[in-house]
């Protein structure tokens, strides 16, 4: 028998909120089936588990809910994996682009950030050396 989980079982094992699996289920990222009286019961599936994991591995990663989905939805195809990583590889390096970009417009901003507070620092000694001693 296949192992299955409540929308409750996943929101406790990733910390998430019921809302956040349901949301992730409209962006197409789960397909839970549905029991119970009008089918309002999910029952998640050991794929739609995987699914969530890997999806909120690619959020820490700082991809895009639909990258996310791009990719996952490549390994559920019947092509073969060279292309599929080719384009999870392409992903990656674009995020990691962006990121340099902004690590560079931080150190950038952090550099700035230090020459004021040195110049600052340097007014500072200038006026408590003007000041004339108090007797």
């Amino acid at each position: 028998m296949a192992t299955t989980y409540t929308i409750s079982d996943l929101a406790r094992e990733f910390d998430l909120t019921t809302r956040a699996i349901r949301f992730y289920e409209d962006m197409g990222l789960l397909q839970p089936t549905r029991e119970g009286a009008s089918g309002r019961n999910r029952i998640y599936s050991a794929r739609d588990r995987t699914r969530l994991k890997l999806t909120l591995r690619a959020k820490r990663l700082g991809l895009s809910l639909a990258e996310a989905k791009d990719i996952l939805d490549m390994y559920d195809s019947p092509r073969d994996t060279g292309g599929q990583l080719q384009k999870f590889l392409a992903v990656l390096a674009g995020h990691r682009k962006e990121l340099e970009a902004q690590m560079t417009d931080l150190q950038a901003n952090l550099d700035e950030v230090k020459a004021h507070e040195k110049e600052a620092r340097s007014l500072l000694n200038k006026l408590a050396k003007a000041k004339p001693a108090a007797k």
